[in-house]
């Protein structure tokens, strides 16, 4: 379009404008708008919600937990065979129920879609970003409810080759062309890595996302979690909340060895506690344990897509698991209720194991005390 004709076009537009606006100002207020100036500053300071700490919701027909001063919905490992654009049901029943909970957030830990295979072309691996989108992404954001997240070996794996350049570039590029196209509803404080590592806030608590892809985080990426979680920001709320992919220790079966959990899991927990983390929530295992280890509370969420497993020393088949998190900020406690995505039965901690013997350290449950 010529420049002219672009500029008369703008000039016509704003001659129009103001002579809307001149023609409501001779008429004056609608009859029916006598308080609108009342009404306007209502609008700019509107009135505290009443708290829903403590009343009772779920989607109907489910177990209702009492609610929390904040609750999170968590989920992790959607994602189906490698390539896939389609989800289980139980993701699909899952996204479809979030809202009935009323979180303040949704969390995910991780591999949201089937990637880390070479052989998967540019145009397959955006195709499942869009069907992630569609399915998942999509509905939440209509339902105008914030998603944080961690990306997961599957989504955007760090493994690095010999020469050390990123063996799954591709895969990391796309996913972060896809997360940055996005407005995840987020109040972010850091995202010059974003959504490799990041942090935000909400409701008095601080998040702190970082690439846990791999097993083992690079001195730069420690660097910057030792800086952001002595910042002001993160020391002034109420409660501190870590995610990534891989969990500090193994607990499933076919999960449980070098590789499939982070290295130097001792002076990463050492690290978490000295700056007061409250609970650590991964992914990867496909297997749902509350637990705790130190001063650390654990929370490895179940995988919600294909492939859950079953926990080390335990008989109970695999679940597939939603977990909802509820928040007492004053005491600074955690409530879990989690789901069997087929059944949407409550699980129970006491039907899990008392603790678990991993690979590389013992893991109590939530509800365990150790003296």
């Amino acid at each position: 379009m010529p420049k002219s004709l672009r500029l008369w076009m703008l000039t016509s537009s704003i001659v129009s404008l103001l002579g809307v606006a001149l023609a409501i100002q001779q008429l004056g207020p609608h009859p029916l708008s006598s308080n609108s100036t009342s009404r306007r500053s209502a609008d700019l300071n509107p009135p505290a919600r009443p708290s829903r700490s403590g009343q009772e919701i779920a989607p109907q027909g489910l177990f209702a937990p009492p609610r929390g001063d904040v609750r999170l919905v968590v989920i992790s490992d959607l994602n189906s065979q490698y390539g896939s654009t389609s989800y289980d049901p139980e993701v699909t029943k899952a996204i479809a129920l979030i809202p009935g909970w009323q979180p303040d957030l949704v969390l995910s830990g991780g591999d949201m879609v089937a990637g880390q295979s070479r052989a998967l072309s540019r145009v397959q691996i955006q195709a499942m970003w869009m069907a992630f989108d569609r399915t998942i992404a999509a509905p939440l954001r209509q339902a105008q409810l914030p998603l944080g997240f961690t990306l997961g070996n599957h989504d955007a794996s760090g493994a690095l080759s010999p020469t050390g350049s990123y063996i799954f570039n591709q895969d990391r590029q796309l996913a972060s062309a896809y997360w940055n196209q996005q407005k995840p509803g987020l109040s972010f404080i850091d995202r010059a890595k974003f959504p490799f590592y990041y942090t935000f806030t909400q409701k008095d608590i601080f998040y702190l996302v970082w690439d846990a892809s791999t097993a083992k985080l690079s001195a730069q990426q420690l660097a910057w979690v030792e800086k952001s979680l002595g910042s002001p920001p993160a020391q002034a709320a109420k409660l501190r909340i870590m995610i990534g992919h891989l969990p500090l220790y193994g607990i499933a079966v076919g999960r449980n060895q070098p590789g499939e959990y982070l290295e130097n899991a001792e002076q990463l927990r050492s690290l978490m506690e000295q700056y007061h983390i409250h609970t650590y929530i991964s992914g990867h295992q496909h297997a749902y344990y509350p637990g705790h280890r130190g001063q650390l509370q654990l929370l490895h969420a179940g995988a919600l897509g294909s492939g859950p497993r079953q926990l080390v020393g335990s008989d109970r088949p695999p679940q597939k698991t939603l977990t909802i998190v509820d928040i007492n900020l004053d005491s600074a406690t955690t409530t879990y209720t989690t789901y069997d995505m087929k059944t949407l039965q409550v699980i129970h901690q006491q039907q899990l194991p008392r603790q678990i013997e991993g690979d590389n350290g013992t893991v109590y449950r939530q509800d365990v005390t150790i003296n």
